[in-house]
């Protein structure tokens, strides 16, 4: 097993620049999601660490080897890719044991490692069968086994879920994070799911525009957002943003969005009197909005909103309402005790002791 560690790692494609100075340290057996929108970096920067593309500037580890110039056959590494990348002509045992036969291990020790592998993701029935005989998840299982036989110090993944349908994707998640916990090796994953990332990594790197943004753990990311984007990124839906002026009236101080005044919760006073009269961007996740009918709780603060809804997606045990308040709107996840429907007014109570603010400019986070 071993750590990855990555020290200003820059890729240039022409003028383009996809990977800006990137530094991470992945522990040894700990489960990293690269996470992030198309053309963030993320898969460039998962090809850097397998030796598929060469860097342009910076350092490489695995383990405690400089793998800048080492092929990569000889990274100890496995990688997992998105379309699975299975020989058509050979059966599943013999996709396993592929790369174990161009390594010239003796047949007794492949024979044991594909079973065991199969044991594992509990394909030992589809051995003799071709990749076209076997579903999306199957085949999926059989490019995880065949990267398992290896027994690398580190398992790359390539969005290895986003060719499968919602629920099967579900469940290979909780399947990989089983196996994660059983191999107890490295693994970096990279995906453009931000549910994906949630649910299974140690810590997650959120990149953009080939920069490291944020990294933590998953509630990290979720309850204390860097910036705006990771704020935004993290978490579904997503937060809604409205633009606001902090202002102070007596001993306290409200953000004024127009249509509509949000006292500030007395902890928060300090920290936010240096940006009196500045313009903010209030970030509220939609699981902080409350019917102020049914919360009476979260209403009494004297922070609530006047909505007209737009739009009700019932979901069961919950219901997404889209919501208007003067030139903002806002999307709410409420119980199905409300009764609402389109065109009605509907008084939202606000959670402010769970609001982000973030700088207009910079879009820093300031709580």
């Amino acid at each position: 097993m071993a750590n990855v560690i990555l020290k200003e790692i820059v890729k240039k494609f022409g003028d383009v620049l996809a990977v800006n100075k990137v530094n991470l340290e992945i522990k040894d057996q700990e489960f990293v999601v690269l996470v992030g929108p198309s053309g963030c970096g993320k898969t460039t920067t998962l090809r850097m660490i397998a030796g598929l593309e060469e860097i342009d500037a910076g350092e490489i580890y695995i383990g405690d080897t400089l793998v800048n110039d080492v092929p990569p056959k000889d990274r100890d590494i496995a990688m997992v890719f998105q379309n699975y990348a299975l020989y058509p002509h050979m059966d599943v045992y013999n996709n396993m044991a592929f790369g174990l036969k161009l390594r010239k291990f003796p047949k007794s020790d492949i024979d044991q490692r594909v079973k065991e592998a199969a044991e594992i993701l509990g394909i030992q029935e589809l051995l003799q069968r071709k990749p076209k005989q076997l579903s999306g998840g199957q085949r999926q299982r059989v490019a995880v086994g065949r990267a398992i036989v290896r027994h690398p110090k580190v398992f790359l993944f390539d969005e290895p879920l986003s060719n499968l349908d919602a629920k099967l994707r579900v469940q290979m998640r909780a399947e990989l994070s089983k196996l994660h916990d059983r191999l107890k090796t490295t693994m970096i994953y990279v995906t453009h799911d931000q549910i994906e990332a949630m649910t299974m990594g140690d810590r997650i790197v959120v990149m953009r525009d080939g920069l490291v943004q944020q990294v933590g753990s998953p509630l990290e990311l979720y309850n204390k957002p860097i910036n705006k984007f990771v704020a935004g990124f993290i978490g579904t839906p997503s937060m809604n943003f409205i633009d606001v002026v902090l202002k102070k009236e007596g001993d306290g101080l409200y953000l004024d969005g127009q249509s509509f005044k949000l006292n500030i919760p007395n902890e928060f006073k300090e920290s936010l009197l240096p940006h009196l009269n500045q313009e903010l961007t209030l970030g509220i996740r939609p699981q902080d909005l409350f019917d102020s009918e049914v919360s009476k709780e979260s209403a009494s603060t004297g922070s609530t909103i006047n909505t007209t809804v737009d739009v009700v997606e019932p979901l069961g045990s919950e219901q997404i309402i889209y919501l208007t308040t003067g030139p903002h709107t806002l999307v709410a996840v409420l119980d199905m005790q409300t009764r609402t429907g389109v065109g009605d007014d509907l008084k939202i109570a606000v959670d402010t002791s769970k609001m982000h603010l973030f700088k207009s400019d910079t879009e820093i986070a300031i709580i």
